[in-house]
């Protein structure tokens, strides 16, 4: 998660470069909330486009981890729209949705299990 969170970060830098000439070079205002939703849904692509095209982060190809359906399948779009928001749940629980692969006997966290998603090594790394 560390390594996905220093890209995004700077993915997310970009993105505020990109909308500020829409704000007229100013700083955004708690009152403004398309930009949040913009930061949001840029957070989103992110996710459900590696999730989707190679089933991999920087973070899990780091790790030599890949995210793929229970039958070894790259996922698809509504799996992936499924798994960012389930695991919105899981940090909204504070983080508990993530502890769950210590008690659970799959080692899938919750957003795993509701999304229908497992990680495993990947191929080069078995």
């Amino acid at each position: 998660m560390f390594y996905d969170a220093i890209l995004l970060l700077a993915i997310l830098f970009l993105a505020t470069a990109i909308a500020l000439p829409f704000n007229g070079g100013k700083a955004f205002t708690p009152d403004q909330y398309l930009y949040p939703a913009w930061l949001f849904l840029v957070s989103f692509l992110f996710y459900t486009w590696f999730w989707t095209h190679g089933g991999q982060t920087l973070g899990l190809k780091s790790w030599k981890m890949v995210l793929h359906t229970e039958s070894g399948k790259t996922i698809g779009w509504p799996q992936a729209c499924i798994r960012f928001f389930s695991a919105l749940l899981s940090w909204a629980c504070l983080g508990l949705g993530f502890l769950w692969i210590l008690i659970d006997p799959e080692k899938q966290a919750w957003h795993d299990k509701l999304s229908g998603t497992k990680l495993s090594l990947s191929e080069e790394q078995k």
